[in-house]
Parts: C-alpha cells; structure tokens; sequence
C-alpha cells in the first residue's frame, strides 16, 4: 500500500525534526530532558499537524523506551486499563525504564477515562504522553494537568514549511523520479495553514494530479486542483474559544457590523447552530440583563427557532438575534449581583435562616419559633411591608446595584421608595 507523503517523511529523530525550536531546538526545554533521559509525563498542546504524534514517536525511540499507543477517538477505559495492566507486568522484564503510553486527542476522553489514569501517572507505571488540540486549561482535568508538563507546539511559519517541501522533493523516492520546480509556494503555504501533514498531502496531491513531462508549482495550479477554502477555524481546537471570544465581545461592545462577521466566521467554520444560540442566550443575562429583560426571551426563542429550523435558514434567525442583542443597552448587574451573593457565601458559610422566614409545617415547629413575627407582604398597602430577609450576620448586605440604564434607572426607584436607605445607591 502506497503511504500519504506526510507518512513517508514522518521524522525519526530529533535531527529530522523540522520546527518547534522553543522545545527541541539546541537549548530546548524537551532537548535536555530527552538527552538527560529524565522524563516526565507530558501534554503536547498545539495545532493540527504540528508535530505532536512524531515527537512521542522519537521520544520513545531515543529514550529506549516501550511504546503503547492509543487513540481517544475510538478507546475507552477497559482499553486504558489494559495497556496500564500490560506495563505494570513487564516493567522491570526488559527494562528499568518506564513505558510511555501516548494518548491521542486526549482532550475527547470523558473526565472518567481521564480520572483512570491518575494512579498510574502518579505512581510511575507509565510515562504519560499525551497529545491535544484544544487548551488543556478547559478540556483536560486538573488532577491529570497537576500530574504533567504542558509543552506548547505552534503552527509552522512560512520557513518551515517551505523547508518541508523543499526535504520532500530531495529525499522522497516517489517524488524523486519527478521532474519538479517550486516556481511558487503562496497557495501550498495558505492552504496548508501552518498544518504540515497537510501541506505534504496536498502537494502530493497536486503533483499527482498533473501527467506533465515537468511539474511546475504555481499558486494558480495548486487553487485549481485543490478547490478548497482556507477559513481559519476549528472547531475542536483553540480557534474555537478565540473566534467564539471575539464573537462575544463584539456583541458586548454593541458593535453589530463586528459580530455578524465574527458570526459568519463561526458558520462558515462548522459552527452548530444549536452551540452558538447557546451562547447568546448565556449573554442576554451576562451582558444585557435587566436593561433589556425582552433580551432574554429573544435569545431563547431564537434557541427554539434554530433547533427546529436547522442551516441554512438558521444563519437568518441567527442575524437577527445578534444584531438585536448588539444593539441592546447592556447591563451586567444581574452576573455581578450573584457573583457578590456567592462570594459571600463562600466567605460566611452556611448562616442560619432567621426563624421568621422558616417553614412551620408541625405544630413542634411552630412551637420552636419557626415562623414566628414573619409579616406577609399581601397583607400590607402596595403589596409590601419593610423586613429583614437575610441572616443577622449579613443584615443589611447590598448585592444588587442597578446599573445605569433607562429601565435599571426606573428599577433603582422603585426600590428606594419601597426600601429608603436599605437600598440607597
């Protein structure tokens, strides 16, 4: 079976190796560790085709060490438990050293299979390796990241990638017997965005794909033959949380032309509709609140609409809600108000219910004070009967403070007429 370009040039040692020089280059963190042979389990976090799968390989190979391989796709626990079985029985039979089990996408594992690792990093059975795309901060547990080294690999630049190339046409054996010129490298460099197994498989690609005499790569000839767009975003790496992030803030920022575009970005990448309504409902609280309350049932309806209406018509439903919600008067009162409640909950523990607000439902109940002296606000004028609702150790606390905004201002009124100065701003 003839194997992709980019499996064929696959790296075997460090010497191969092309790019990352922050971690393998002379003065490389991975370098001395590697040449020291003192290794610890790890978290390679970069990019598609940077790097991460090849490192793990000639890590393994230069330290001497057993090599067990799985991948989060399509491996569970009783897999893990296997292969963490296998190394506890032959560590020691042929070497001292630790193996290394290499876990691939290990941002997809559940946070119990991550859970089933810990003993077995903690006590040295195996030398974790484990490869990521997304930001370990969010997708990996912090009893596992407590336990590694995260070391960060980063798209190639334009030099390496043209070094790829240049490596691919003298040294592969197929790529050899051609007659090849790389008369331009714009489109391949593009394309390929910074993803070196995809620019491998891509050049091949059009070079198989051309029956001339001599092959001569032109930007034109690579556009024709590859037919592909290059937008900028994945969505089960960490372009998802900084296109996500600029989408939020535009709408925050009450900039609508920034959020449609950030919006259309999000589509274009493969978005669901479903995640980005998600989204917008969690802002209409956040970031609108009570200073346009009609916010929020927009944000759900346009949750309901999207879930029953699908792309591409979705896109329109979509527009509308973000427009609307990045025309909005914005007001973060309601995320701050709970932010302080649950920081003060932290901070003072689990206070007592006063007794007058205590349910009595026994005659033993009602006999202990629960209950007792509380005043039912229908009985009063208006509705409403000035008492204290928190514990005593927190009597007078402000939580709430409107901002200022036209229904927030109406708001902060009304409760000073029905509160005086327990809710003077």
């Amino acid at each position: 079976m003839n194997e992709p370009l980019a499996e064929r040039l696959r790296p075997k040692s460090l010497d191969e190796f092309i790019g990352q020089p922050h971690i393998i280059g002379v003065d490389g963190i991975l370098t001395k560790i590697i040449g020291n042979d003192n290794l610890p389990s790890m978290i390679l976090w970069g990019p598609p085709g940077t790097g991460k799968t090849t490192l793990a390989n000639i890590i393994s190979k230069t330290t001497e060490r057993p090599f067990y391989s799985l991948s989060a796709i399509n491996s569970g626990v009783k897999d893990l438990r296997e292969v963490i079985q296998r190394s506890r029985s032959s560590n020691g039979l042929f070497t001292t050293k630790n193996p290394i089990l290499f876990i691939d996408e290990i941002h997809r594992f559940s946070k119990s299979q991550q859970d089933s690792l810990l003993q077995a990093v903690e006590k040295g059975w195996v030398t974790l390796i484990g490869a990521t795309t997304e930001n370990p901060s969010f997708e990996v547990i912090p009893a596992l990241i407590s336990r590694c080294h995260t070391y960060t690999l980063n798209s190639l630049g334009e030099k390496y990638l043209k070094l790829l190339l240049k490596r691919a046409i003298k040294i592969d054996g197929n790529l050899i017997k051609k007659n090849i010129e790389l008369k331009e490298t714009e489109a391949l460099i593009k394309i390929s965005n910074g993803d070196a197994r995809k620019l491998l498989n891509l050049f091949e690609f059009v070079i198989n794909s051309n029956d001339d005499n001599k092959i001569i790569i032109t930007n034109k000839l690579v556009e024709n033959t590859s037919q592909k767009t290059n937008i900028i975003y994945d969505k089960n790496g960490e372009y998802h949380y900084d296109i996500i992030s600029a989408f939020i803030k535009s709408i925050r920022g009450s900039d609508p032309n920034a959020a449609i575009y950030w919006l259309a970005r999000l589509i274009q990448g493969g978005e669901t509709p479903k995640f980005i309504a998600r989204r917008l409902i969690i802002l209409a609280s956040e970031d609108i609140g009570n200073a346009n309350p009609t916010a929020l049932v927009i944000a759900n309806n346009t949750f309901q609409s999207v879930i029953n209406i699908g792309f591409p018509e979705a896109r329109i439903i979509l527009s509308q809600c973000v427009i609307y919600l990045a025309s909005s008067e914005k007001s973060n009162s309601a995320y701050m108000a709970i932010n302080k409640a649950q920081q003060m909950v932290n901070e003072t523990g689990n206070l007592k219910v006063p007794l007058s607000l205590r349910n009595a439902p026994t005659k033993l109940m009602k006999d202990m004070g629960y209950g007792k002296d509380y005043k039912y606000s229908h009985d009063y004028e208006k509705n409403f009967i000035s008492q204290e609702f928190l514990p005593e150790e927190i009597s007078g606390s402000k939580l709430y403070e409107p901002s200022n905004n036209l229904k927030e201002n109406k708001l902060r009124e009304y409760l000073k007429l029905r509160w005086k100065d327990k809710y003077k701003y």
